[in-house]
């Protein structure tokens, strides 16, 4: 009983309640959504912003931000499928991608926590220098003619309908979940966001461990640039553009403060299934798609609005508390010394 209750009240629950939710919705007014096929698809296609939502997790864990994987994503996408398209071998053109990932979320880790530079500036900064560097890598054209065998590798059903792309998402969700949750250093993510001074006091390294977190950013944003590349079949300049909007938002949907120390990596993965799911929910109600970062900036706004208000209550509340049990105290024993002089 003690661990449905505590289930019930994960932060990723509500996230959990509110996609449940939004499909029913979106079956009243459309029956078609409810085919299993239309259902599988919104998952399948949550593959990238989930690893994007994911990696920029732990970021945000430890009270930072990083704007910069969207153009992560697209400078590892952009190596990598050159690589292919050059005939390189896949694993050789993976572990590149990856690499560029990580140099830039080191980049990024030295910035803010050695440097002690704002993550919103420093990580902007990188931004358009990475969105530079695109166009002077493909010399502002297309990469195409990839390799029909990776193509079609995002298409490949494991069970059903279910691609093999998103099983393995899952079990890398799971993973990182349960390093995050169960393992020391991996608790430290949630620590340092959670009280930085107080992390330092016990022990906590934190520059690395947020050096460590813009790192597995990078990962992250990379591996979610190859699954892109797989997905679309061709990499332009501006691939993964304005998508750090859409993972920050999948992170904030799914119970993660924005503040740090709160939140899980199940919640960021429920949301992204969320916010990928936009486009494909505004078709059959009839909308164009063209309001997608519309509707998910209108979210975003009023999810971080309502996240503010409750902790600001929360910590009104938490204060008159305190003073009240103060006042409390403080009469208690005036009344006692008035007994006692009485007494007396």
């Amino acid at each position: 009983m003690q661990h449905i209750k505590k289930i019930l009240k994960a932060r990723a629950m509500g996230s959990l309640l509110f996609l449940i939710l939004l499909f029913f919705i979106v079956g009243l007014v459309n029956p078609s959504f409810w085919q299993p096929t239309s259902i599988l698809n919104c998952f399948n296609d949550s593959v990238v912003f989930t690893l994007l939502a994911v990696g920029i997790a732990f970021v945000i864990l430890t009270g930072e931000i990083d704007v910069s994987i969207g153009a992560i994503l697209g400078m590892s996408a952009a190596v990598g499928a050159t690589i292919l398209r050059d005939g390189g071998n896949y694993a050789v053109a993976v572990a590149a991608a990856l690499l560029v990932g990580a140099v830039i979320g080191l980049v990024n880790g030295l910035g803010v926590s050695v440097l002690k530079i704002p993550s919103l500036i420093f990580t902007l900064g990188v931004n358009g220098i990475v969105r530079g560097m695109i166009y002077v890598y493909t010399g502002g054209a297309w990469v195409e003619n990839l390799p029909a065998d990776y193509t079609r590798a995002a298409n490949i059903m494991l069970v059903g309908n279910l691609t093999w792309f998103y099983a393995a998402t899952i079990v890398i969700v799971l993973a990182a979940t349960y390093i995050t949750t169960k393992t020391r250093h991996g608790k430290y993510f949630t620590a340092v966001g959670d009280n930085i001074s107080g992390a330092t006091l016990v022990g906590i390294p934190v520059v690395p461990t947020k050096v460590a977190a813009y790192v597995l950013c990078g990962v992250f944003a990379a591996a979610a640039g190859m699954v892109y590349t797989s997905r679309i079949g061709f990499i332009t300049p501006t691939a993964g553009l304005n998508y750090e909007m859409k993972a920050i938002a999948a992170c904030v949907l799914g119970g993660i403060a924005l503040t740090g120390g709160q939140g899980s990596l199940v919640g960021a993965a429920i949301g992204a299934i969320i916010m990928s799911s936009i486009s494909r929910i505004l078709v059959f109600l009839g909308f164009s798609s063209d309001y997608d970062n519309t509707i998910t900036g209108i979210m975003l706004i009023v999810i971080v609005v309502v996240t503010t208000v409750a902790q600001n209550r929360a910590v009104i509340k938490n204060r008159h508390e305190i003073l009240s049990a103060r006042t409390n105290g403080s009469k208690n024993n005036r009344t006692k010394t008035i007994e006692k002089g009485e007494a007396r």
